[in-house]
Parts: C-alpha cells; structure tokens; sequence
C-alpha cells in the first residue's frame, strides 16, 4: 500500500457522466435503465486496475441538493439543477452501492456537498503527512491542490494536473481558486459574478493583488492596470463587492464537515475476492452480465490467489 498518497473520489460527477456518455443499452428485469451503474462500474474498476487495489481512498456523492448550508446563505444556488427523476434516483443508489461493495469509504449528507467532504478529507490526509490526488472532472476541485505533490485528476480524459499546471490553465494557483469563481461567477452552481469580469480580469486582479481582501483595498489602483476597461471596473468592483463577498462564500469549500473531523485515520481500501463476488450477484440482479461481470469475477480470482 502506498503510505503517502490518499485518492479522493469525485463518484457523483462520474455517475452523471455515464448517465449522460453511456448508451441506452441496459436495463433491469423490470425495465429500469442502468447505463450509469454500467458505466461508473467499469469507471472504478478501470481506476483501480491504474492504481491499485490496497491503497487509502474514499468516496464521496452529493445528496444535498437543495438542503445543503449554501442554499442558507443564497436560496438560488443550485436552482437551475433538477431533482434526479425515479430512474436517475434508483442508479445513484445502485452505484453507491456498488463503491460499498468494493470497500471504498463513502461519505454523503443532506448538509454538505461531495466537494466539501472532499476537502475535510484532503485536509485530514495533509495533516497525516499525505499527498493528495482527488479524481474528478470539477474545475471547483483544484483548490485542494495545494501541495507540490498533490493532483487533480480527471481520470476519464487523462488530464492529470499538478499545481503548476492549473496554474498555467486558470492563470490562477489552487489558493485562489475560490476567489476567481466568486470574481467571475459559476452558473453551473448559479453563482453570480461580477458583470463583465471574465476569467481574463478575474486571472489578472488575483494575480496583481493576491486575493479579495487585497483586491479590495488597493481598488484605486485597478486602474492603474494593463486591462480594457481598467478606468471603470474600479467603481463596478466597489458596486459589486456585496455581491462578490456573497458569492465567496459560496465558492469556498468547507474543510471542517464533522463526520470528517471525527476520522482518526485516513480512509483506507483493501479488495478482496468477495468484494468482486458480491458485485458480480449485484450486477446480475441488475440484469448486467456480459464483460463487466466475467471482468469482475477475473479480478477476483487474481485477488484470490495472490
């Protein structure tokens, strides 16, 4: 087992990713679709044919839409989003139900996102003297890329990205993350931003002043700076700034979920045959049979005999 790295697990975003990228080829007995359970189940089997399969990892899911502390601060974050219909409902369940059945430490609330989790994880896992690999497609997600060592990592394309390298992305570095989104906005949270910063202005305010409160106070000096429209986004900052200030609360994730802060140790994951066993009975109760089955049922027969 690798005593230096903990991999933390995105599972929400790439359940939705099957949900939409897989094709309308499964279901169960009953007439459920199942493409997600098919996809994200061959997601992590892929995952940990590249990393492993005795290493510290953990999982997280959104459950919170709508309930989360956010929507205290601002009603409208996340409204756009609807709630997940029945067939989308029973494939989420079903797929953290498979990330239990391989052993993989899953975290969900009504209260916090997936991110939030992540982050009370990752800050856990630095504080034991690890590195920090979170496997997702979440741009949010950079900002726990805070060590020369740590990744983002979406492992379905390949991108795999160290600080430096989201720096070179964002034109930001992972501290400053939370900033950049409050400055531009997100409307994939329906987070406001301020109108007319783009990630160009965001990326060279943040550069030139290191964060909001060092923005805020040196506004005279915005226009000072090689930007179009430096004149007047002196005075649209100070307009906005409620707003700004708003929406950083929003942006930022929280490092402190109880449920995290209760751990003693880092999560750790240890397949074993029965592990695969039981996921081959599941997948078949699901009406999924075919190569992810004969795969699982491969991968615990090597598990078994070593």
């Amino acid at each position: 087992m690798d005593n230096h790295r903990v991999w933390l697990i995105d599972g929400s975003i790439y359940i939705f990713r099957a949900w939409f990228a897989m094709p309308d080829h499964w279901y169960t007995k009953s007439g459920r679709p199942v493409q997600a359970v098919y996809g994200y189940t061959r997601f992590l089997l892929d995952l940990l044919d590249s990393v492993g399969t005795e290493i510290y990892a953990a999982v997280a899911f959104d459950q919170s839409l709508g309930t989360n502390f956010r929507n205290d601060i601002y009603p409208d974050y996340k409204v756009s989003r609807e709630l997940p219909d029945e067939d989308l409902a029973f494939q989420l369940e079903a797929c953290r139900s498979v990330t239990e059945m391989m052993g993989f430490k899953c975290f969900a609330g009504p209260r916090f996102e997936a991110d939030d989790y992540l982050a009370s994880l990752a800050k856990l896992a630095r504080d034991k003297g690890f590195a920090v690999t979170v496997v997702t497609r979440d741009k949010d997600l950079g900002q726990l890329v805070l060590g020369e060592a740590d990744e983002w990592w979406d492992f379905a394309s390949g991108q795999r990205l160290d600080r430096n390298a989201l720096f070179e992305k964002f034109g930001v570095w992972p501290e400053q993350m939370a900033d950049y989104l409050a400055l531009v906005g997100d409307p994939v949270d329906d987070v406001p931003g301020v109108p007319g910063v783009g990630p160009k202005t965001a990326s060279t305010l943040l550069r030139a002043f290191g964060d909001l409160s060092g923005l805020h106070t040196s506004l005279p000096e915005v226009a000072g700076l090689s930007l179009r429209g430096a004149a007047g986004l002196a005075a649209k900052l100070e307009n906005h700034w409620p707003q700004v200030s708003l929406s950083r609360r929003l942006t930022g994730l929280e490092q402190n979920v109880p449920a995290i802060k209760r751990l003693t140790s880092v999560p750790g994951l240890s397949v074993r045959a029965e592990c695969l066993e039981a996921l081959s009975a599941f997948l078949s109760e699901l009406n999924i049979g075919g190569p992810l089955r004969r795969r699982c049922e491969k991968m615990a027969l090597e598990l078994a005999a070593t």
